[in-house]
């Protein structure tokens, strides 16, 4: 999907991106959390680089709610400062990449809505299949929309079942009755911290520990980044809720059959952390496994097998391990550029590319390379990198892909294209390989998916076309302008 109104922080012309992060954290023992809320952040900065923003309670105090949310990175949003303003015990916070709606300070959460009830703070990650008709039917009953995004949707629905509701956890049930898609949620209300899954478990959310502190997360690598230990995957379906009075009570009444959950194949393959494991599988693994099925299926004679960084590398060291060629470091990355900056102008010769990215000649010249990439999703990108391989020397670049072709939209939280955009879209493997100039290129074989992730039910919709739900009828993007 293409979207306007993009900022000058645009994105790679040919990368794959997710939407966000979300964390949340209540300290039964009442201390200070926005610290710990900010450096969880920095460990989920991978999964949205467009804006980020934190907002705290006190369940103690007069439960107001201080937010601070701003365009950027975690560490350019928030200074020693603010964080030392931000005072109470319970928090969320977000990292967004915007796949439904405008990238805008407006759209940046966590969303924080007062109500008669108090005050309710959501972060969301994942995309609603029925944004459109829910948000049509709230603003013909008198809503008024502050964002062009679809975790306002939510948040409504939450805020305006909670009136009739028993308990906050009862509202977020009440409106995962309505909403459709994808979504993982951390929402804080004056004295819960609550999480929910969609049933089909499209996007990770997991729970820690750290003394009398509980943690929400979208990934364990956040976890262990301050220092709290993993208790257990969120289940797809489940709400938990977090107290000081009960602890965690868990709401399973929502979840599917285990055969019926259909987690998206593309954080092991892509998204998430190496460091990380989702519903019980290492997401190192996974990609290691994916670059031995590579070299079981599509072996080349090389001499050194690389990868594009970062979600190349492991894969690469996979291919390699079965293969026995090799394993080497070919690209050297600009750790000061994250997956958006600002690109040069088209006027300029620089490419975007090579601005991220630079090649050790000593590494590659006189030698056949077998380059491991995490997809295909335009070409441009991948023609550049061959490109760059051959002019610091490769004597051949043969390409090998962690996933299979690229053929359909994805409409459940990551920006894969319209089909039209696509360079796999009527196109065979020779027609790609000519055009992106490699000496030979093969990718993932489909059937392989399953044993990469251990068996676990994954959504593969954007290789087969074969979605868990129906697909919208409507453009989801966000962008409601009239």
């Amino acid at each position: 999907m293409e979207y306007r109104n993009v900022t000058e922080q645009t994105r790679e012309p040919d990368g794959l991106h997710e939407e966000c992060g979300v964390f949340g954290i209540y300290d039964f023992d009442g201390g200070d959390v926005a610290s710990s809320v900010y450096y969880g952040l920095l460990a989920l900065q991978h999964r949205g680089q467009e804006s980020c923003g934190i907002a705290v309670g006190d369940t103690d105090g007069p439960r107001k709610v201080v937010t601070h949310k701003g365009m950027g990175l975690v560490n350019e949003v928030f200074t020693p400062e603010i964080l030392e303003n931000m005072h109470g015990d319970i928090a969320v916070g977000h990292t967004r990449y915007s796949t439904a709606g405008s990238s805008t300070r407006e759209n940046a959460q966590p969303l924080v809505l007062n109500y008669i009830k108090g005050t309710l703070a959501v972060a969301h990650n994942g995309n609603l299949i029925n944004a459109p008709t829910l948000r049509r039917e709230l603003e013909y009953s008198g809503a008024i929309f502050q964002t062009t995004i679809d975790s306002e949707v939510i948040a409504y629905h939450i805020a305006r079942e909670r009136v009739k509701a028993a308990s906050a956890e009862e509202a977020v049930a009440r409106a995962m009755d309505k909403i459709e898609g994808a979504y993982s949620l951390v929402v804080m209300s004056p004295r819960k911290l609550i999480g929910a899954r969609d049933p089909f478990g499209f996007r990770p959310l997991c729970i820690g520990k750290r003394d009398h502190t509980y943690i929400l997360a979208s990934e364990t690598s956040a976890l262990h980044t301050i220092g709290a230990e993993f208790v257990r995957d969120v289940e797809p379906g489940e709400i938990v809720s977090i107290s000081p009075k009960h602890g965690i009570v868990s709401d399973r009444s929502r979840c599917l059959p285990k055969e019926k959950a259909a987690r998206c194949v593309f954080e092991y393959i892509y998204f998430a952390r190496p460091d990380s494991h989702i519903d019980g599988v290492s997401v190192y693994g996974s990609r290691i496994r994916a670059g031995k099925y590579l070299a079981m299926d599509s072996p080349v004679e090389a001499d050194l097998v690389v990868g594009v960084p970062e979600s190349g590398n492991a894969a690469a060291l996979g291919y390699s391990l079965q293969s026995g060629i090799p394993y080497g470091t070919a690209f050297v990355k600009n750790s000061y550029i994250g997956r958006t900056f600002i690109k040069p102008k088209q006027s300029s010769r620089e490419s975007s590319v090579q601005v991220k990215l630079s090649v050790l000649r000593e590494a590659v010249a006189g030698k056949r390379v077998i380059m491991i990439d995490d997809s295909i999703v335009r070409g441009t990108t991948s023609d550049r990198i061959v490109r760059m391989l051959r002019e610091a020397g490769a004597t051949q670049v043969h390409m090998r892909v962690s996933s299979p072709p690229f053929l359909y939209p994805c409409y459940f939280g990551t920006d894969v294209p319209a089909r039209e955009q696509l360079i796999a879209y009527n196109r065979s493997v020779e027609e790609i390989r000519k055009i992106i100039g490699a000496d030979s290129l093969a990718y993932l074989e489909l059937g392989r998916l399953k044993d990469m992730v251990e068996g676990l039910p994954c959504c593969d919709g954007c290789f087969t076309g074969k979605y868990p739900l129906s697909p919208p009828t409507e453009d989801i993007r966000g962008d409601y302008e009239r």
